[in-house]
């Protein structure tokens, strides 16, 4: 689980910005408003980050970082001896939300980058793919996963259904019933993420 240990006022101001930013999109957002969810002076806020745009870049940079760490660690975990299936079957948007604290800001504000035509989302965007190109190709070679005639596209493929619990997460919660982010939806939708991709959705003709 991640807890950021950084508790100074300068990373306070940070966590509410990144707060209000997931909740209502930086744009709709002010300075003012950051500087009482901080409990600060709108003038502290300046003078850690010398304006509006200054803050938004500091905290798409921490939410950058920390995707590149979950990244790292959870490539670690599915590498370890005796893992279990490679989690692309399963999402990383699951190890994701796994690996934070409840009710955490990050995943909302991820989908605003995500969606958001900027430097940061496409980065995470490309680090997410690549994570799952490795994975795909770890699977593959551990014997979990079938060869695929073209692996850059199968591993577009499975991130794209992944990407659509994190992007799409209220909308299914509405026709599903439970919010794919949340501990029961990430177990309901995995069991049959995995069932899909190791048995098939479609019969053949011979079956």
């Amino acid at each position: 689980m991640f807890n950021d240990p950084d508790q100074t006022a300068r990373a306070n101001i940070r966590t509410s910005a990144l707060e209000l930013f997931a909740a209502k999109g930086p744009d709709a957002v002010t300075i003012r408003e950051i500087a009482a969810a901080a409990g600060v002076s709108p003038g502290l806020v300046l003078h850690h980050y010398g304006s509006k745009q200054g803050l938004r870049n500091a905290v798409d940079e921490y939410v950058a970082a920390l995707f590149e760490v979950l990244t790292k660690g959870s490539m670690a975990d599915m590498a370890a001896p005796g893992a279990d299936t490679p989690g692309v079957a399963s999402g990383f948007a699951e190890l994701l939300i796994g690996h934070l604290p409840p009710h955490s800001p990050i995943p909302a504000y991820l989908r605003r980058l995500l969606l958001a035509d900027d430097p940061a989302g496409r980065q995470i965007f490309r680090t997410w793919y690549n994570l799952t190109l490795a994975l795909t190709k770890q699977g593959i070679a551990s014997g979990a996963m079938r060869p695929s005639a073209d692996p850059e596209v199968r591993a577009a493929f499975l991130m794209i259904n992944d990407l659509a619990t994190m992007l799409l997460h209220k909308n299914l919660a509405a026709v599903v019933g439970v919010d794919p982010l949340t501990p029961d939806g990430i177990a309901r939708w995995a069991a049959d993420a995995i069932d899909a991709y190791s048995t098939g959705v479609f019969r053949l003709e011979n079956e």
